[in-house]
């Protein structure tokens, strides 16, 4: 097996070919904002990989991600910002900074004080820059709304903003979803979309105090309900029923049979 220098070398080698005179014209016409998208996009494919536990695709994926992240910095070396020594330099330099109980004398009581001096370092490193800030300025403006409400969440905690217990976080719940009832039945469409989103960020502490990430558990959800229905087309068409058309009954039944043999199959049946 190649060692990691060598392998880098050889995809910088590929990328450089690329970019060269007699390069690919597509990939010489990209820019450091023309590639934004294709990594945020090689990522997702690289998370489904992941969550399917399929490992050569996500020795695939992952190799897509790289070559984007070496072409993203091979672009700003060519515009003389940064090379990826830089880069990695600089990372190595701030996971030792911000790990003082690895790398240093400090010791902590547990997780919970190690989070909390994680953000005490960071909020140091933006003084020092000059870039006090506020508390949730690092969060990528980007990010997928309920991967958002998660990170949202778990900053607060580490700032001490947060319900002191579950039961308190379940009760704002509960208050959250009953003005959603009250707005369903009285308000207007916006009244409810404000109120049922007021419930789902609620929602979504309720899992990250148990250790759940919302984004994830929601893209289970959204994986076995597919597999599920996909049973049930074959289903239908094994028996030659067209499965839109069939009564509500009819498809209650198919549903519980393609639940039956999902479970069968030993894949997720809950």
């Amino acid at each position: 097996m190649s060692t990691d220098k060598h392998s880098l070398a050889q995809v910088q080698k590929v990328i450089d070919a690329l970019l060269g005179p007699e390069g690919c014209p597509w990939d010489r016409k990209q820019t450091p904002l023309s590639l934004c998208d294709y990594i945020i996009e090689e990522a997702f494919e690289l998370v489904s990989a992941i969550r399917a536990g399929d490992a050569a695709e996500t020795a695939e994926e992952l190799g897509d991600v790289l070559f984007l992240l070496l072409f993203e910095t091979t672009l700003h070396a060519r515009a003389g910002q940064f090379d990826l020594a830089d880069v990695v330099a600089a990372n190595a330099a701030k996971m030792i900074r911000r790990h003082p109980h690895v790398f240093g004398d400090t010791v902590l009581a547990d997780q919970e004080e190690l989070l909390r001096n994680w953000e005490r370092i960071k909020r140091g490193e933006k003084a020092e820059n000059g870039r006090p800030g506020g508390a949730f300025d690092s969060l990528p403006k980007g990010l997928p709304p309920l991967l958002k409400a998660y990170r949202i969440h778990s900053k607060a905690a580490r700032l001490g903003f947060t319900w002191a217990s579950d039961e308190d976080a379940r009760g704002q719940f509960d208050a959250e979803w009953r003005e959603y009832e009250e707005a369903c039945r009285d308000g207007s469409q916006e009244q409810m979309e404000e109120e049922f989103g007021d419930a789902l960020f609620t929602l979504v502490e309720l899992g990250r105090r148990r250790g759940i990430k919302a984004n994830a558990a929601l893209d289970r959800a959204n994986l076995k309900f597919l597999s599920r229905y996909e049973r049930m087309e074959a289903l239908a068409r094994e028996r030659g029923l067209d499965l839109p058309d069939l009564p509500m009954e009819d498809k209650d039944r198919l549903w519980a049979e393609a639940k039956a043999g999902v479970k069968a199959d030993g894949k997720s049946g809950a």
